[in-house]
């Protein structure tokens, strides 16, 4: 069985198509790793890379990935609608197939103390590889961004895992962890009042008494002219997509907003889709492995067995009419 992790690092720049180019460029040209999405957002100023492989082709990608933003990327001169605290803000390792968390853990300590040795960054652990339980929560640890670390740092609570206990002049430091999957959400509301979006974060998001295992922030899409509801999402199986969804629409109905769409950053699990619309559709008894690309991929890797018989085509048999 090969052995494969995930990563989607998110890093600081998402208006300079060319910067970005090249920063995936380089990442590709590090070694046989698989570039599954890459996500821009003007708004945010910020993309979003979703990688995987072998933990250690992996862990090569990551390494040219850093190199080449803390190169291209000057937090000096960035704005953008998404909080960041580095060029490269934030490199998760997600176990997939045949690695633990555990090595999920080591690996993601192993690239800290490089990246931090050869670029000077202050690196910060968090969640499963968090070295404390008080920086497991990745917005406590961002809290302050690029411009207020100078003075965060001066706290002995807030002094880096690896590297300078000094903030780096333009790419600032990074967060390295290690986590299981994770759906980027964003929901947009038919409005520009930005403070709705901030209310219904509020409403939804686990640490102000919302649902578990949500996180989310309002801000405003200048280009768009919309508020949008910002949504990290931990856990898909016990707090699924349309249960967050539908929370929002209804909270944004309590301010006669309309929902004007959604969107999801980077990949998203295909198990994730199929419990939306098993609850919109109201499917009774559904089975995914019924899912006609699902069971031809099994037939093409032998392990669906050839059937045997049939059934006559009657009422809500397919061509039965």
């Amino acid at each position: 069985m090969a052995r494969i992790v995930e990563s989607v690092p998110n890093f600081s720049e998402g208006r300079r198509s060319d910067v970005v180019a090249a920063i995936a460029d380089e990442v590709a040209r590090s070694g046989p790793v698989r570039v599954l999405d890459l996500s821009s957002d003007p708004d945010h100023n910020r993309s979003v890379l979703t990688l995987a492989g072998d933990p250690e082709v992996v862990t090569r990608a990551l390494e040219a990935l850093v190199a080449a933003c803390v190169a291209r990327i000057d937090l000096r001169s960035h704005r953008g609608r998404h909080p960041r605290m580095g060029a490269v803000d934030v490199i998760p390792f997600v176990p997939v197939q045949g690695v633990t968390m555990e090595e999920c853990v080591r690996a993601a300590r192993a690239l800290g103390e490089r990246i931090a040795a050869r670029h000077g960054l202050p690196v910060y652990l968090y969640e499963e590889a968090a070295t404390s339980e008080g920086r497991r929560d990745l917005a406590a640890i961002r809290k302050g961004e690029f411009e207020g670390f100078p003075e965060k740092m001066k706290d002995p609570l807030w002094k880096p895992d690896f590297g300078p206990e000094r903030v780096h002049p333009t790419a600032g430091c990074v967060a390295v962890g290690a986590r299981e999957f994770l759906i980027a959400y964003n929901i947009n509301l038919a409005t520009r009042d930005v403070e709705v979006a901030r209310r219904i974060a509020k409403a939804i998001r686990h640490s102000s008494g919302g649902l578990r295992f949500v996180k989310a922030m309002g801000l405003l899409l200048e280009d768009r002219g919309l508020a949008q509801v910002s949504i990290n999402m931990t856990d898909f199986r016990r707090t699924p997509l349309h249960r967050v969804f539908e929370m929002v629409r209804s909270e944004a109905e309590r301010y006669g907003v309309a929902v004007a769409g959604s969107e999801i950053v980077g990949l998203v699990p295909q198990e994730a889709l199929l419990q939306a619309a098993e609850f919109h559709l109201r499917l009774e008894g559904f089975d995914p492995g019924k899912v006609f690309e699902r069971r031809l991929e099994e037939a093409a890797s032998g392990s669906v067995p050839a059937p045997v018989g049939g059934r006559p085509a009657g009422p809500g048999v397919p061509d039965a009419r």
